[in-house]
């Protein structure tokens, strides 16, 4: 006859995992208990095998201290301990561990309560799962990097889903800054580095080198021109143009540290920023910003035309005078943000046909060209404004408790549907950029075809976490995979310009470069 289930300290839920004779020794082994206890008897460890299940000396645990897993199938033991040594059976309140009695008598252990990652200090992984080991090895790791950073994982709320975020750049900068004495050169230098956000920045450098590559200047069209005139795309233009989007993106991510610390304080990629960390006083980085902005605008002015100059200063405004503000207001924030991120593709693209404008070379001419020649410029700020929300809607949907924390309204805790929502949305807009840049004669036609695949896996996972709305990983696989689309398209448009690879044979092998009004000529002489 079965003991009644009242006998049985376990989840009702996993009554069918529960062994019936290890239940008849449960009961024979508390009534040993009790007989130790008149006796004031030491009690030895007992063991089933070769495990050990048991062992105290001296003063015995009371009734409902003693773990009732030792009664459980296997497979229960598996899906329920996630934070203990399976196979010596040792938790933070065994004898194995320090100050374990005393834990194990204020704490009576609960199978249904889960260690916080935020407080747990590390542990043996021994007989984990295998997902579970290495979401412990990130989570220690954390934790090892924010103390090393001077900075307690105390205080501020842990993500809700492993994301494994790449590290901060700035915050990397500034706790190598923090190893230098105060009045080094080093300490200043990392600091001031640290504000640009040097990752950011140098990505936005690279969004407007693409397009100003990838114009069609009509010089490589025509043999005249190659002869008489000197080269259209100057290499002192891209220069200058490099130079000035580096220091206006320097200046504007300067500015929106200078707006926030209190809310970078408040979450873990952010809180060891400079200004969080007091390495730079708020006057060095005003001034920082200011002369990054003023040098910046004035290269891009004199270097290379006014129109590119004022959208390095347009850029400047929008980040640090309308997005960083409107972070506390609205979730609109991410659509300014976008635009912010498709006004640098816009300045490489009007740098290259200041070069070969025929007009006054205003900014009509460059981004409103009646001959329809500017459509490439406003493709690739489509490109890069769409790009902006599969990848920040993922990246902010892992931290999405800490921009909570912080007061900042971000659709990933605002809106969570509506935010996988927006990111399959914009995703699906690739294949048509892709194709209209192949319609314009920025590439050929066969770029349409490469990129397809790149723009499906994106759509892919779009869908994905769209359909479990971040969660099961596919917050984390969308990340990554806008992290490697962006580059790879970029390359393969370059890859693929419109008549590149022509002329790169007909240089090869000694035919004649001419433009299709000289060979009709030559046809109708012949």
């Amino acid at each position: 006859m079965r003991p009644p289930i009242s006998t049985i300290r376990t989840r009702p839920s996993v009554f069918e995992d529960v062994c019936w004779r290890c239940t008849r020794l449960q009961l024979q082994w508390q009534s040993e208990l009790q007989l130790a206890r008149l006796a004031n008897s030491r009690l030895q460890p007992l063991r089933s095998g070769a495990r050990r299940f048991f062992a105290r000396s001296s003063s015995l645990p009371p009734r409902k201290s003693v773990a009732s897993d030792y009664f459980l199938s296997n497979p229960f033991l598996d899906r329920t301990k996630t934070s203990r040594n399976v196979r010596g059976l040792q938790t933070s309140g065994s004898p194995a561990s320090p100050g374990g009695q005393a834990a194990s008598q204020a704490a009576p252990l609960n199978a249904d309560a889960a260690p916080d990652p935020a407080t747990t200090l590390p542990h043996s992984d021994d007989g984990l799962l295998p997902h579970r080991r290495r979401q412990a090895a990130r989570r220690n790791a954390a934790i090892a990097q924010q103390l090393a950073a001077g900075s307690s994982p105390a205080g501020s709320p842990a993500p809700t889903d492993t994301t494994n975020l790449p590290p901060d750049a700035s915050s990397l900068l500034a706790a190598a800054a923090a190893q230098h004495p105060a009045d080094s050169l080093r300490r200043k230098l990392s600091a001031l580095l640290s504000l640009s956000k040097p990752r950011l920045t140098v990505l936005v450098v690279l969004s407007a080198m693409v397009p100003y590559a990838l114009y069609p200047v009509p010089a490589f069209l025509s043999p005249t021109a190659l002869v008489d005139a000197a080269p259209s795309l100057s290499p002192l233009t891209l220069l200058f143009l490099t130079t000035g989007t580096t220091l206006c993106s320097a200046a504007a991510n300067a500015l929106n540290m200078l707006y926030e610390p209190d809310t970078d304080s408040k979450m873990s990629r952010t809180r060891t920023r400079p200004l969080v960390r007091k390495l730079l006083t708020t006057r060095a980085a005003v001034l920082f910003a200011i002369g990054c902005s003023i040098t910046g605008t004035v290269a891009l002015y004199f270097g290379v035309n006014p129109t590119v100059s004022f959208l390095g200063a347009l850029n400047i405004a929008l980040y640090a005078g309308a997005y960083t503000p409107l972070k506390r207001i609205s979730a609109v924030n991410t659509w300014v943000g976008a635009v912010v991120g498709g006004i640098p593709p816009l300045m490489g693209w009007a740098a290259a046909a200041g070069e070969s404008a025929t007009a006054d070379g205003g900014w009509r001419e460059l981004l409103f060209a009646v001959d329809g020649s500017s459509f490439g410029g406003w493709l690739f700020a489509g490109l890069l404004f769409a790009w902006q929300f599969p990848h920040f809607m993922p990246l902010s949907w892992g931290i999405r408790e800490e921009y909570k924390a912080a007061g900042l309204r971000m659709l990933c805790w605002v809106n969570p549907a509506r935010n996988a929502r927006v990111a399959l949305r914009y995703s699906l807009a690739f294949v048509p950029l892709c194709v209209g840049l192949c319609a314009v004669g920025v590439t050929e036609w066969s770029f349409a075809v490469t990129s397809l695949p790149v723009n499906l896996w994106l759509v892919r996972e779009a869908v994905k976490f769209w359909r479990h709305e971040g969660h099961k990983g596919s917050a984390r696989s969308l990340f990554w995979a806008s992290v490697w689309h962006l580059p790879v398209v970029m390359v393969f448009a370059l890859a693929q310009k419109k008549g590149m690879w022509q002329r790169v044979w007909r240089s090869v092998t000694g035919e004649p470069v001419m433009d299709e009004e000289d060979e009709g000529e030559w046809e109708d002489e012949d």
